[in-house]
């Protein structure tokens, strides 16, 4: 489980074609520091295990990503070089400044435009058809791996509000229109659908 709240900007370092799955490597400093094999690391709001660290303590995780997530997800899309948002698993003692966010990719959206403000910037976002029933102004969304609240919500979009920290700290301060991210909504809102179905 994560919270949404960015830990670091990592890259990419290499991308290893297996076929059916790609072994990623992931260079952050942050989130290399305590990691171990089998831990959880969050790469753009999708869960990823530790499947080997940095040889001699170079800041470096990889992970193997099966080809459900790579067609699933954007991470199917991402070079040497990339930036990506990174965040370790939660543990008892850590804050939740997010929201609870799995690391589960409900679908991926599109950049549909950016308006700057003096002190925040304002992103619409595509929302796949079936999610929209999920998300409502002032509640929680995962974007990237970045917990936001939403702003609207429309029948195919819905925008969210950048501070400049978040623009300054995660992948979505470089985000341009047409660009693809991947999309977590509130599990909270899952369950309750399901128990009112009932």
């Amino acid at each position: 489980m994560f919270t949404g709240i960015v830990e670091e900007l990592g890259s990419v370092v290499a991308l290893e074609d297996q076929g059916d799955a790609v072994r990623l490597t992931v260079r952050g400093p942050v989130v290399t520091a305590d990691a171990r094999l089998g831990d959880s690391i969050s790469v753009n709001g999708c869960c990823l295990t530790v499947a080997t660290t940095g040889p001699d303590g170079e800041p470096t995780f990889t992970a193997d990503v099966m080809r459900e997530t790579l067609d699933k997800t954007s991470l199917g899309a991402l070079a040497p070089g990339a930036a990506v948002n990174l965040e370790r698993a939660v543990t008892p003692t850590t804050r939740l400044g997010g929201h609870i966010v799995q690391g589960h990719v409900d679908g991926t959206g599109t950049i549909v435009s950016r308006t700057p403000s003096e002190h925040w910037e304002v992103v619409e976002v595509s929302l796949p058809a079936g999610l929209e029933r999920y998300l409502v102004a002032k509640g929680s969304i995962t974007v990237d791996g970045i917990s936001l609240t939403v702003v609207d919500v429309g029948a195919e979009s819905f925008t969210v509000s950048l501070i400049p920290e978040t623009l300054a700290r995660t992948t979505l301060g470089a985000r341009r229109p047409g660009e693809t991210v991947n999309l977590e909504v509130d599990v909270i809102a899952k369950y309750v659908e399901k128990m009112v179905a009932k």
